[in-house]
């Protein structure tokens, strides 16, 4: 059985206990892979990179890792991608959704821009380490299992957050990790809710937890909230910038302000970064099908993404007077066009900055949400005068949607990762009591060791799979979700496999010399004022249609529940029950109390077992 249990290894190299530079190393059954690797936005220097000396002593790292895996293109999980692969030296498979492969280059290589054209870097990586590094990306569809080698496999997941993220399962045997990358439980206006396939019950889920104590208020009331911050802002005379990503919450904030200045018949302008919208629409067209339905349905008559009041920004429209409304990136204000206007902006109290989603430390907009009134950027103080909104439209599960995944996966161990230490310290403590699980959280560079619960095959014969009606009447949850097989008995076959058991019925069994079939039956007594059968009968029926009424008493479950009267007064019922009914009897129970003594049920008695 050792064989079967693999121990399983995490080390987060960057995103633990912080947000930033995603980067986490698992090993499970001596397979070493690496799932994201971004950049972190709130450095400069080499602390911007995750610390890959802590594969193989910093050498090349295709000795070591068996595959590398990226979630989704946002640069704080794939920007250090080329960096990775083609300086620190890395030439196994990288493995990503046909969205994410698409589009992760045309960041790279924008980001690139940005810090050796505009900022001056000569240690960074060149376009021709993206072209290299992208030659050993591997695209995956959604759902496909990718083997990949005889013991390892993964499978892609829809996460949500923004177009073509995804969750990722990687699988040895028995055992799996699922990573979820940014992830959103809730669908927006243009992207799906995250959803994992039914029955997938990772032993480890390694969750990002950026808004772990958050639970997010009304997702219409934040809506109007922001059309109305905008709107008053443009009537005083005002300038209104919005950092954003090229993709993501760009287009979902475009939607809303264009159907609202379609409604309200405004015409003050709107502007995007140059490219950001025609970049958008050549992506949403070509991956339509990870869109929502509502994007979908609306598509083939109108494109959702072709704006009529949005326009791309022209060359110095942010000196014009007046009243504008500017997307611009980066998210974070950390460098690009929206740190150049921003700086422009900051000083006039009529303007607004309105932050949808999360700035890692250390950034502009970090500093600009935190209240600060004076910034220095790039080595000159501005003042900041300007109206400041942090308003959460960030595609991140939250508290409540981050439960909820755990709740759907069953996971035997849950890790949390891309988060802020205090905020995971909240939620672990809440995981632990409601689901009784184990939670990690562990720095950048500390390792966890866990190992897993062994599982075993049981065969099953397939006449006893088709008798679901019985499998399904020993299950008292209305939405039937399981398929409980606790009326057969389970026993070692005693063959080559010892790992292997099997099931059989007991009828077959209570003919094997060899098997001692044990029915084990439990008994309460229930004082009534008086006992009409009929009536009881009656009633009990929505439990189980096929019970049978005898003189003295019901039969229910082919009398695996028996009720019987006890006095020739009729005062008093005794219920029997099998154990393999020990779910069904609180409810009998109860229905019992509330149909006849319904004000003077006295408590319950102590189970008494009386045969076995």
């Amino acid at each position: 059985m050792a064989d079967k249990v693999p121990t399983i290894k995490i080390v987060p190299l960057g995103a633990g206990q912080d947000v930033g530079r995603s980067c986490i190393l698992i090993t499970i059954g001596g397979k070493n892979i690496m799932v994201d690797c971004g950049m972190h936005m709130g450095y400069q220097d080499d602390r911007r990179f995750p610390d890959f000396s802590y594969i193989g002593g910093g050498g090349r790292l295709t000795d070591y890792l068996d595959c590398v895996i990226i979630s989704h293109f946002h640069l704080d999980h794939c920007g250090s991608l080329p960096h990775m692969s083609e300086i620190v030296g890395y030439d196994g498979p990288i493995y990503m959704t046909y969205p994410t492969k698409a589009i992760c280059p045309v960041l790279l290589e924008d980001y690139r821009k940005v810090q050796c054209d505009i900022k001056g870097e000569s240690n960074f990586f060149t376009s021709d380490d993206i072209k290299n590094c992208m030659k050993k990306v591997i695209g995956c569809a959604l759902h496909e299992i990718i083997q990949v080698d005889d013991q390892l496999s993964i499978r892609a997941f829809y996460a949500g957050h923004v177009l073509g993220a995804a969750m990722f399962e990687i699988r040895l045997g028995d055992h799996s990790v699922l990573y979820t990358g940014d992830y959103n439980m809730t669908p927006d206006r243009h992207l799906g809710a995250a959803r994992v396939l039914p029955g997938v019950r990772p032993t480890v889920l390694i969750s990002e937890s950026t808004y772990a104590t958050t639970i997010r208020d009304s997702k219409r009331a934040r809506e109007r909230d922001f059309l109305r911050k905008v709107h008053e802002t443009v009537m005083k005379g005002g300038k209104v910038i919005i950092p954003v990503f090229a993709l993501g919450r760009a287009q979902e904030l475009c939607i809303l302000l264009e159907s609202y200045w379609e409604r309200m018949a405004l015409s003050v302008p709107i502007y995007f970064s140059q490219g950001l919208a025609e970049r958008a629409n050549q992506y949403y067209r070509l991956f339509i099908s990870w869109t929502n339905e509502n994007i979908k349905k609306t598509f083939v008559e109108r494109n959702m993404f072709e704006f009529k009041h949005i326009r791309p920004m022209e060359k110095g429209c942010e000196d014009q007077p007046g009243p504008q409304v500017l997307f611009s990136t980066p998210g974070m204000l950390h460098g690009g066009q929206s740190l150049k206007v921003f700086k422009k902006w900051c000083g006039d109290p009529l303007n607004m900055i309105i932050m949808p989603g999360y700035c890692v430390a250390g950034t502009v907009g970090a500093r600009v949400i935190n209240g600060e009134k004076k910034i220095e950027i790039d080595g000159k103080m501005h003042d900041i005068k300007l109206g400041v909104e942090y308003m959460s439209f960030s595609a991140h599960a939250d508290a409540k949607g981050i439960m909820q995944l755990i709740r759907q996966c069953e996971p035997q161990h849950v890790m949390f990762v891309h988060g802020e230490a205090e905020k995971m310290e909240f939620l672990k403590g809440k995981v632990e009591k409601e689901y009784k699980v184990p939670v990690h959280m562990p720095a950048n560079g500390e390792t966890v060791v866990i190992t897993a619960q062994p599982k075993l095959d049981i065969k099953v014969p397939l006449e006893v799979c088709n008798k679901i009606d019985r499998s399904l009447s020993l299950d008292p949850n209305p939405s039937k979700l399981e398929c409980p097989f606790v009326a057969e008995i389970v026993y070692d076959q005693a063959n080559d496999n010892l790992h292997i058991l099997s099931t059989a019925e007991s009828e077959d069994l209570a003919e094997d010399a060899d098997c001692v079939p044990i029915t084990l039956s439990l008994s309460e007594i229930i004082k009534v004022n008086r006992i009409d059968w009929n009536v009881l009968a009656k009633e009990l029926l929505i439990y189980d249609p096929r019970l049978q009424q005898k003189d003295d008493g019901i039969e229910m479950f082919h009398g695996e529940i028996t009720l019987v009267a006890t006095d020739s007064e009729d005062v008093e019922l005794e219920l029997i029950w099998d154990e393999c009914r020990e779910h069904w009897f609180k409810i009998i129970h109860q229905a019992i109390l509330t149909i006849m003594t319904p004000e003077n049920s006295p408590p319950s008695t102590p189970v008494i077992p009386v045969n076995a």
